[in-house]
């Protein structure tokens, strides 16, 4: 497991970065976002939809009042936003341990807010960070071995 920190100078950076690493994606990963609004979390799972071949990457938005959305491609992708969960256990009773237990992606918003369920599962953590007006600080922790990112292609 690598970690590594790139600032994006745009939403396409941040969109090309997501599309680098679900292509590499095998199922069964679990992604742990974090940021405050803005920071390009949507963004980063459009990129992530697009490597997963996601037909229509353009419809995944962030599923604030549906709290989870799932999208057929080379892989399932399960998005789940935890913004108006209360807690853990919240998430716990939607069936996160069942999503988990596949070989489904699943990419949690707001992983911070659930973090003693989400972190159980030893996710890819990505840090998404303000880091002047249209550029952010992206910092991903864990990120397995055979996700190989060229960052200059």
């Amino acid at each position: 497991m690598s970690d590594i920190q790139i600032i994006s100078k745009s939403v396409e950076q941040t969109i090309d970065l997501g599309f680098k690493i679900g292509q590499r994606l095998k199922g069964g990963e679990i992604v742990a976002l974090i940021g405050t609004l803005g920071t390009g979390k949507t963004h980063l799972i459009k990129g992530l939809g697009l490597g997963l071949e996601i037909l229509q990457p353009d419809l995944i938005t962030s599923p604030t009042f549906t709290l989870i959305n799932e999208y057929e491609g080379r892989l399932l992708l399960y998005h789940i936003d935890a913004y108006r969960l209360e807690n853990e256990k919240q998430l716990e009773m939607l069936g996160f341990d069942e999503i988990c237990a596949g070989a489904a992606v699943v990419v949690v918003e707001w992983a911070d807010l659930v973090w003693p369920l989400v972190n159980a599962y030893h996710p890819m953590i990505i840090h998404l960070e303000h880091f002047g007006e249209c550029e952010r600080n992206i910092r991903i922790e864990h990120m397995p071995d055979y996700i190989q990112i060229n960052l200059n292609t």
